[in-house]
């Protein structure tokens, strides 16, 4: 019998968390996850769930197919149906490991979707958790830096669970031993040039304790609670969302509002207006938020993936057109289309679905000057909503391409063959609006 038993603390991790009878599982190879989907099969056994394994091969290793193969070989002995996924999309430029983990979450969410799964587990441990304390120290994180992993978040339109979080790394690698399960050693986990493995050598060397590290991060999570609670009443006091996905926010609540709640009133509508899973920088966003509660108009000026002006007591914060066409092309589809029929998350910001051929793409310049043609013809009317909204949101609304011609305008009311209701972040709490 092991001493430090981790398996009745997962499963009641999972039974916590888990939010319906389907569990996705992210698996790596890993030890830590590994263990996770040894543990999801025996909840998913106790449950009656469905617990289904997905592995990313990022192709960047000449061993990576044969582990992904390893991976669904064995949850094949478990009884679980598994996947593996290829990532195909970096360029050789940027921050591989911010683009491979963005790509990872893109990948595991679209399968998630289309396997009608609830949400996907993480195999994230204490170790984990207390390391990530420990570089946002480093940064000079506040409290939401320092809050680090939660238990279970939205992102990319699923969601995630941790239920390994109060688990430590040793133990489970024990109880998979004691089974005589095997994992895969990621040599990159030994390599100094990662800042993640010069801060577990440093928690060594310095004699940091993990679990009291784990325990800041939860405690900052008790305040983080706090924080969103106030500013999403703030937010629904002062926001709201326009047909097109701009955001419409109150000056006067930014200059009312506590610092503190101001900035993340204001990261919050970036966010929504951008479809972005992560805040701006701190510093532009309070050299924005101090440009918006001073008097006066503010021409627009682009930030986070939106544009931003404000008249009057008003300010509107929408989709950069620009941003749009490159953050569709980031999220993994077709030059920023999607061919063929689909349904998904599109800019981060729409839930999409096309019912019949075509592409799914920004309106852009091209499809405003096919509406303004059809209005001529007398074969479109605009709607009051779309005429109320900023130019720049009309052209980043989704649409439905044929053979280079604007099919279907779906917020515009023109053309048939796609569905759109509008799915980006909002303060915890809140539910987005829909759109036909």
């Amino acid at each position: 019998m092991l001493l430090n038993d981790p398996a009745p603390a997962a499963l009641a991790a999972l039974d916590a968390l888990a939010p319906g009878p389907a569990l996705g599982v992210a698996v790596s190879g890993g030890g830590d996850s590994v263990a996770l989907m040894r543990l999801a099969a025996l909840w998913g056994a106790r449950r009656g769930a469905l617990v289904a394994v997905a592995t990313v091969d990022h192709g960047l290793r000449a061993a990576s197919a044969a582990e992904a193969a390893a991976v669904v070989a064995q949850a094949a002995s478990l009884g679980l149906e598994a996947t593996a996924l290829r990532w195909e999309g970096w360029d050789r430029r940027g921050n591989l490991q911010a683009q491979a983990r963005a790509a990872r979450y893109r990948l595991l969410a679209d399968w998630a979707r289309a396997r009608g799964l609830g949400a996907v587990a993480l195999g994230h441990t204490l170790d984990d958790q207390a390391e990530t304390v420990l570089l946002r120290l480093m940064r000079g994180s506040g409290v939401d830096g320092l809050a680090a992993m939660a238990p279970a978040a939205t992102r990319d339109g699923m969601r995630w669970l941790r239920p390994l979080l109060g688990l430590r790394r040793a133990d489970l690698r024990g109880w998979l031993a004691a089974q005589g399960a095997g994992w895969i050693e990621d040599p990159s986990n030994d390599d100094a040039r990662f800042q993640r493995v010069r801060a577990r050598r440093a928690m060594d060397a310095l004699g940091l304790d993990a679990a009291g590290l784990a325990q800041t991060a939860a405690r900052m999570g008790r305040a983080r609670a706090a924080l969103e609670a106030q500013t999403a009443a703030l937010w629904a006091q002062s926001a709201r969302v326009g047909a097109c996905g701009e955001v419409l926010l109150a000056r006067e609540a930014l200059r009312a509002a506590p610092p503190e709640i101001a900035l993340r009133l204001l990261a919050d509508a970036l966010r929504a207006a951008s479809g972005a899973a992560l805040r701006p920088r701190l510093e532009a966003l309070e050299a924005l938020c101090a440009a918006l509660a001073s008097p006066g108009a503010m021409a627009g000026r682009t930030l986070h993936g939106c544009v931003v002006a404000a008249r009057g007591d008003g300010a509107t914060l929408a989709r950069e057109p620009a941003a749009a066409a490159r953050g569709a092309l980031a999220r993994g589809l077709c030059d920023g289309l999607c061919d063929g029929l689909w349904d998904g998350l599109w800019d981060g910001r729409w839930r999409v679905a096309a019912q019949a051929p075509g592409a799914v793409g920004p309106l852009g310049e091209t499809g405003a000057a096919a509406l303004r043609a059809a209005a001529r013809a007398g074969t479109w009317a605009a709607p009051p909503s779309w005429r109320a909204a900023p130019r720049a949101a009309r052209l980043t609304t989704p649409c439905l391409w044929r053979d280079g011609r604007l099919g279907c305008a779906p917020i515009a009311g023109y053309g048939a063959g796609l569905e759109a209701a509008w799915a980006a972040p909002l303060p915890a709490g809140l539910s987005p609006c829909a759109f036909g």
